[in-house]
């Protein structure tokens, strides 16, 4: 059986715990890069509203994850992309449930950005994932 990646999180001494993500992550492993993910399920039908599609891009990361040989714990980064940032502010009282849920409770590098549009037009969001996993 292979060693597990070891990875942790990174704070600057004297900066405060951020909530629900890490500054920065360190890790020794293999590298695995998700393409940018939306909410549609293996059929390619989207779910519905933001919390929907959150929800399935998450268990669509995760399915490539472990397709790629790693767990959610190798997740070092993810970057969000959002056609509606007031629906991503909006929905974070149901965001935090949903991602431990899938997650549990492994928080990595992330970042949120507001974009105009996505390739799919249905896409409400669309999730990039970078993962570090045992040799």
């Amino acid at each position: 059986m292979s060693e597990l990646p070891q990875s942790r999180a990174i704070l600057p001494e004297g900066w405060p715990q951020p909530r629900g993500y890490a500054n920065g992550m360190v890790a020794d492993g293999r590298v695995l890069v998700t393409g940018g993910l939306v909410g549609w399920n293996a059929e390619g039908i989207f779910a519905q509203g933001f919390v929907g599609q959150l929800r399935q891009t998450f268990l669509n990361i995760r399915a490539v994850v472990e397709a790629g040989g790693g767990r959610v714990e190798d997740i070092v980064r993810l970057t969000w992309y959002v056609t509606d940032i007031q629906s991503y502010r909006d929905s974070l009282r149901e965001i935090g449930p949903i991602y431990r849920e899938v997650f549990g409770r492994h928080f990595p590098a992330m970042a949120v950005v507001a974009v105009t549009a996505l390739v799919e037009p249905q896409a409400l969001l669309e999730i990039e994932a970078t993962a570090v996993v045992a040799h």
